[in-house]
C-alpha cells in the first residue's frame, strides 16, 4: 500500500521496506528515509553495504550459537570465561542483556527460543540436542537457566532439566527478583545482575 503523498515510486519502495522492520510504523519509516536522503551518498552507500555484508558474512557459532563473525564465537573462545558453567537463554539478545550486568564469566548456549505450542515451536526446533552434548562431555560442572520468567520459559527450562538431570552437575536457575512474566532483554541490569550472582537451585525456585 502506497503512502498517501508520496509522488516517487522509488521513495515509496524505501518506505514500505524500511516499515517491515519491527516496531517501525509507516511514519517513521517515511522520517528515516527523508534522513538518508539528506545524508552524504558514500554515507548511504556504506550504511546499505553494512546491512549486506552482515546478512551474507555473519555466521553462528558452532559452539553456543550465538551470533558471530568467525566459526567459535568471542566468548567461546575467550581463555578468561570459566567454560564449565554455561549460561542457558532463548536468544542473542539475552546474552547481550546480560553481558551488560558484567557479573557473568562463564559461557552461553542459546537455544534459539522457548517452548510455545501455541506458535508451532517445540523441543525439536531447538538447540537442545547440542547442550545434551556439552554436558555430556563430562566438562561442565553447572548449567544457569537463564530464561523469562513466563509461562513458556518455565516449561521450557523444566524441560531442560529433565533432559539434563540424568547427569552429575548442578542445575540452577536465576533468582527471582525478576518479576513472573517479564522477558530478561527488558530487565535492568542490575536487577538482572543480581539474579545471576544470586541464581539458586532449579528444584528450590
Amino acid at each position: 500500500m502506497s503512502y498517501q503523498g508520496l509522488n516517487s515510486k522509488l521513495l515509496d519502495e524505501a518506505v514500505s521496506e524500511f516499515s517491515k522492520l519491527p516496531g517501525i510504523g509507516r511514519k517513521t519509516a517515511l522520517r528515516l528515509v527523508l534522513h538518508l536522503l539528506k545524508r552524504d551518498t558514500d554515507d548511504v552507500h556504506q550504511f546499505g553495504n553494512s546491512i549486506i555484508k552482515l546478512r551474507k558474512e555473519i555466521v553462528y557459532c558452532e559452539n553456543c550459537h550465538n551470533i558471530s563473525d568467525t566459526p567459535i564465537c568471542s566468548i567461546c573462545s575467550d581463555s578468561s570465561r570459566d567454560q564449565s558453567v554455561i549460561c542457558v537463554v532463548e536468544n542473542i539478545k539475552d546474552i547481550i542483556a546480560i553481558e551488560n550486568t558484567q557479573q557473568f564469566h562463564g559461557v552461553y548456549h542459546v537455544l534459539g527460543g522457548i517452548i510455545s505450542p501455541m506458535d508451532g515451536i517445540g523441543p525439536g526446533d531447538l538447540n537442545i540436542p547440542t547442550l545434551e552434548n556439552k554436558v555430556g562431555s563430562g566438562n561442565v560442572n553447572e548449567i544457569i537457566l537463564a530464561l523469562s520468567t513466563t509461562m513458556e520459559g518455565d516449561t521450557t527450562g523444566f524441560y531442560i532439566y529433565r533432559k539434563l538431570s540424568k547427569f552429575n552437575i548442578h542445575i540452577s536457575t536465576i533468582a527471582r527478583g525478576i518479576s513472573i512474566g517479564d522477558e530478561l532483554e527488558y530487565t535492568d541490569e542490575i536487577t538482572l545482575g543480581r539474579s545471576i550472582k544470586n541464581r539458586i537451585s532449579f528444584l528450590e525456585k
